[in-house]
């Protein structure tokens, strides 16, 4: 189950720059972790969780494999993009196929760099491509509309209903709102989804910072902050300079590196964990001898569907799940002693996989 998060922002911003720190911080994990580069462009790399190598000493494991996200690097943004203008239509194009948004955002002053809307203003960067994400959309539904038209009056009831969400959210673009403000019924989510419109993407704020503010960020990024509050959306402070350096050391000088510029973990780090909260994600556990994995569900996921995750035959054959939370897996040191102290649990198909569950899948080959 893969989700991808598109790096996007405009020319000069540092985006590339902290998608080249990514790509290099997987390559450097690739030893222990797998890690693919399919394009140029797209990058996984895996999510940090300190509960799997805690997992992984108490059963012994030989194999650690952790959960990953993807993350593309689209092409930098123009005003105009909406029409064509640059890039724009593959910009526009790459962005439909990922799950959300990391809009990185200049927050630093630079003379020897310079912006292609000749100033600095985050918050005025993130309202261009809005602006242009939002122009996109309304165009979009437009002609599917006309489209729609002939069929509605078949009756059909799918397409009645994507008339009506298409109209619900050209309605709100016009009153200059993205999509995503939108309240959707939990019976219209999945057409909601298959919409794939820009503007309903979750968006997280990367603010990209000079060195001296990575750990407590600047006025500008105080701003994107205000304003990523005020949309119910998500930021993130980021030094895209540091973390490039960082992706060249090794793991310990790294870790002197992050103490000597008083920062507790690394960016990538931070900006990794925040995707994962923005997309409503979390994890559970196979853990034994051979391996220990994190896995990748949707909050809300039920059991037959997590174990699905791991492969279709388990949630068509699906029988039960053996249960152990994560907590009463190391305090009792394992499975026996989680068994002993009455922590284990047997769950049926109605089971909401809880995040750090550790499970066991019973199924019908």
């Amino acid at each position: 189950m893969g989700f991808r998060m598109g790096i996007v922002g405009l020319p000069n911003v540092g985006k590339s720059t902290l998608f080249n720190a990514l790509t290099r911080t997987a390559a450097a994990q690739a030893a222990n972790f797998p890690f693919c580069t399919i394009e140029p462009n797209v990058g996984e790399v895996s999510v940090p969780d300190a509960r799997l190598e805690k997992l992984a000493a108490i059963a012994g494991s030989k194999q650690i494999i952790p959960t990953r996200m993807t993350f593309v690097d689209i092409a930098g943004l123009v005003r105009g993009a909406s029409k064509g203008e640059g890039l724009g239509n593959q910009f526009l194009a790459n962005i439909r196929e990922c799950d959300a948004i990391a809009h990185v955002l200049r927050c630093f002053e630079d003379g020897d760099i310079t912006h292609v809307e000749g100033r600095i203003d985050p918050v005025a960067d993130a309202e261009t491509i809005e602006t242009e994400l939002m122009l996109a959309d309304m165009e979009s539904i437009e002609r599917r509309l006309v489209a729609l038209g002939k069929k509605l009056r078949g009756g059909d009831q799918e397409v009645l209903d994507q008339d009506r969400l298409l109209r619900a959210a050209l309605a709100a673009l016009n009153e200059g709102r993205p999509a995503r403000t939108l309240k959707i019924a939990d019976e219209d989510r999945k057409q909601w989804r298959m919409l794939q419109l820009l503007t309903a993407k979750p968006v997280l704020y990367v603010c990209n910072v000079e060195e001296a503010s990575a750990a407590s960020g600047n006025a500008q990024s105080a701003r994107v902050a205000e304003m990523a509050a005020a949309q119910g959306a998500a930021s993130v402070v980021i030094s895209a300079r540091i973390e490039e350096e960082l992706a060249q050391l090794p793991e310990e000088e790294a870790k002197l590196f992050l103490e000597e510029m008083g920062l507790k973990e690394a960016g990538l780090d931070r900006l990794i964990k925040a995707g994962y909260a923005l997309l409503g994600l979390q994890t559970y556990f196979t853990v034994g001898p051979k391996e220990a994995r994190a896995w990748t569900i949707p909050k809300g996921t039920l059991a037959p569907q997590a174990a699905g995750v791991i492969h279709g035959d388990f949630e068509k054959g699906f029988i039960r799940a053996e249960t152990i939370a994560y907590e009463d897996y190391i305090a009792g040191k394992g499975e026996a002693g989680a068994k002993e102290a009455g922590k284990f649990r047997v769950e049926g198909k109605t089971y909401e996989v809880k995040d750090g569950d550790v499970l066991h899948f019973l199924f019908n080959a």
